[in-house]
């Protein structure tokens, strides 16, 4: 910076302190008594703070303390449970303390650092960062099909037992292929707000459900799910990250850039 700025800090600083901290002359400027030992101790808060820095370099680098998380239940047990897995085996120096509900938490009153949600997000303060967008396809029971027949067309979906989501219009289902968008109006007997229910109440020949491919991949592996209209798919599930703050610890960083690259992957 200039000299003349530089002189002007030191002259505000020597007001500020009251103690003269430099002595100058026509040939040359030297430190005071008082501006030598201010230099010493200021040249200290200068080391630690490089060390802190340093220090905080390396806790970027291999992130540790408790990651306080909230997530879906159903979600985090069929789907995100071999990556949490993977991520902990990664990071060795973070704790973990999860929550599996379904209810919206509040992060600002409640010790979360994230919280993962499906669905789009709600209108709020909250920072939300988007991991994915899961398709989501039709899928029932061989057994269910034997017995009612195997749709055609959606619209022959009126006539077939239709696992609802709620709270969303559960009753109409807007499905789409590479040249179409169709809404069908659905029949059924339940409206759950559980995707793991519905899941699971499809695989005992209770109706036809739209799930994401993931997670009705390993039932229709074993035979108990088969997907059915294949040329057609539901509208696609998102999935989010939900923080106060855009200043996240490295913890909570790593957690969100390593779910987002592989569920990323996997769509």
């Amino acid at each position: 910076m200039p000299n003349s700025t530089v002189s002007r800090r030191i002259s505000s600083l020597e007001k500020a302190i009251g103690l003269r901290l430099l002595h100058r002359t026509t040939r040359k400027i030297e430190l005071t008594e008082a501006g030598q030992i201010y230099f010493e101790r200021s040249k200290r808060i200068v080391d630690e703070a490089r060390l802190a820095h340093e220090q905080l370099g390396e806790l970027l680098a291999q992130p540790s303390g408790m990651l306080r998380a909230s997530l879906p239940v159903d979600f985090a047990t069929i789907y995100l449970a071999p990556l949490i897995a993977e991520f902990a085996r990664r990071y060795p120096g973070i704790t973990f303390d999860f929550d599996l509900t379904p209810r919206q938490v509040d992060l600002v009153a409640e010790p979360f650092d994230v919280a993962i949600r499906m669905g789009h997000p709600p209108n709020s303060n909250l920072i939300a960062r988007q991991l994915a967008n899961l398709p989501c396809y039709l899928y029932a029971s061989p057994r269910y099909l034997e017995h009612s027949g195997e749709p055609g067309h959606p619209a022959n979906l009126a006539g077939h037992e239709c696992l609802g989501f709620r709270p969303a219009k559960a009753n109409v289902w807007t499905l789409h292929n590479t040249d179409e968008s169709i809404e069908v109006t659905v029949g059924g007997r339940f409206q759950i707000n559980s995707v793991g229910l519905i899941r699971r109440l499809s695989t005992l020949d209770q109706g036809i459900a739209i799930l994401p491919e993931e997670i009705a991949a390993e039932d229709v592996a074993h035979g108990r799910l088969r997907r059915i209209l294949p040329d057609w798919e539901g509208p696609s599930s998102p999935v989010y990250a939900m923080t106060e703050t855009r200043l996240l610890p490295a913890k909570t960083q790593r957690f969100i850039e390593f779910l987002r690259e592989h569920l990323s992957q996997k769509v």
